[in-house]
């Protein structure tokens, strides 16, 4: 039931059979029906989790009413408001579930014990900000200075099972394009 965090963790890290069973201690397992908002706007973020099964994203509404999309989560991947867990500050992000998911979370209180107990545990986290960090950067550039084509393909290698299941204007508001202009870029692609 929990192989797969304990797999995902241990990139990083070594554990004992009694460290895999002192982190499994802390986590909470949770089903989230599709369409739950986990986190709205304005709340402070009481989770990171990782995600067993499903898809994720996280959004905020631009001035005009409208929903950009910032990133999608999957399976293997954790998923958090890391600044309003952290910083126990409203966030300014909406964290939706696209799909029935399963995740195992960790609380402000939970992680604080975690990392207190197995200290090894602040790599983990630390790898998992940087990796962040790191997506964010590219993110950043690729919106910058490729063509919307390039970010198609970029937003495919990163996100492989994603178009599969989202409408594509989730994909267009993540990609800053129209989903008409998706269908255009999908459809030049395919003629390739």
């Amino acid at each position: 039931m929990f192989e797969n965090i304990i797999k995902n963790v241990t990139k990083w890290i070594t554990l004992t059979e009694e460290e895999q069973t002192l982190f499994i201690s802390f986590l909470e397992s949770k089903t989230v029906p599709n369409k739950t908002i986990l986190l709205r706007e304005g709340e402070i973020c009481q989770f990171e989790g990782y995600i067993k099964k499903g898809c994720i994203r996280i959004y905020y509404m631009d001035e005009k009413g409208a929903e950009v999309i910032l990133s999608f989560a999957v399976e293997d991947w954790w998923v958090s408001d890391i600044a309003s867990f952290h910083e126990s500050k409203p966030s300014n992000f909406f964290i939706e579930a696209l799909e029935d998911t399963e995740m195992d979370i960790l609380t402000p209180k939970t992680k604080e014990e975690l990392l207190s107990a197995i200290p090894k545990f602040e790599r983990v986290f630390r790898m998992l900000v940087q990796r962040n960090l790191s997506t964010v950067q590219n993110r950043l550039v690729n919106t910058i200075s490729k063509t919307a084509t390039e970010r198609y393909l970029d937003f495919i290698k990163l996100y492989p099972s994603v178009p599969l299941r989202v409408p594509q204007y989730y994909i267009a508001s993540y990609l800053g394009i129209s989903p008409e202009f998706v269908s255009t870029i999908r459809k030049r692609l395919s003629i390739k």
